[in-house]
């Protein structure tokens, strides 16, 4: 049996918890807050982390890839070679050059601290840039990467609507507005396993908040 342990308020926990619902392979939860998590298992105290029959696994990237090579369907990477590495680009590009980024934001959007001005126009004009390049890339017909549901849309799923609303939040104005990203992320919300995470991320976050005051 796999654990994944870490906490549904993270995007990277939910990246890792939606690939394995959707492969329909069995696991069980294991909370660890940040500061409370096993330094054996994940030594910089990030989540999430996976307990297997092995040992641990650390970085949702690496995670992701064993689950695939673990369980092989159904497939969330694809078996052509080149197929498999545009849907590790655009995860990649999610994540290293969007939420990345965004994720300078996070303090003041959603956890009422302050950003610096200089730091909001540094990020503003780097996401507006990185932006500007992801829209070459994603295809969103209908999933992120062409016509099967992937690895990729696990990511986008858990990490575009932090970007829309950080940015919505510190610049008034959501940087992903001029790409199908809210439809997109309509019809994946329609799948029964997205539906699960989301649940489990609103009463993850309220339980984090909760334990901030």
């Amino acid at each position: 049996m796999l654990t994944l342990c870490g906490f549904s308020a993270s995007n990277y926990y939910n990246k890792v918890k939606l690939a394995l619902l959707e492969k329909g392979v069995p696991f069980a939860e294991e909370t660890a807050w940040v500061g409370e998590t096993d330094l054996a298992a994940s030594p910089l105290g990030k989540v999430p982390y996976l307990r297997t029959p092995q040992g641990p696994l650390c970085e949702s990237a690496v995670i992701a890839d064993y689950i695939e090579a673990a369980h092989p369907t159904p497939a969330l990477v694809p078996a052509d070679a080149f197929a498999a590495a545009k849907v590790r680009e655009l995860i990649t590009f999610i994540e290293l050059h969007l939420e990345l980024v965004a994720r300078n934001l996070y303090p003041q959007a959603f956890f009422g601290g302050t950003v610096s001005e200089a730091a909001r126009e540094k990020v503003g004009a780097q996401l507006e840039k990185n932006i500007a390049a992801f829209a070459r890339l994603a295809r969103f017909s209908p999933y992120l990467a062409g016509d099967s549901f992937s690895m990729a849309d696990c990511a986008a799923i858990v990490h575009l609507p932090l970007v829309s609303s950080a940015t919505k939040t510190i610049y008034g104005r959501d940087y992903l507005a001029d790409l199908p990203v809210r439809d997109y992320l309509a019809r994946m919300a329609e799948r029964p396993h997205v539906q699960r995470v989301n649940a489990d991320r609103k009463a993850s976050t309220a339980e984090m908040l909760a334990r901030r005051r």
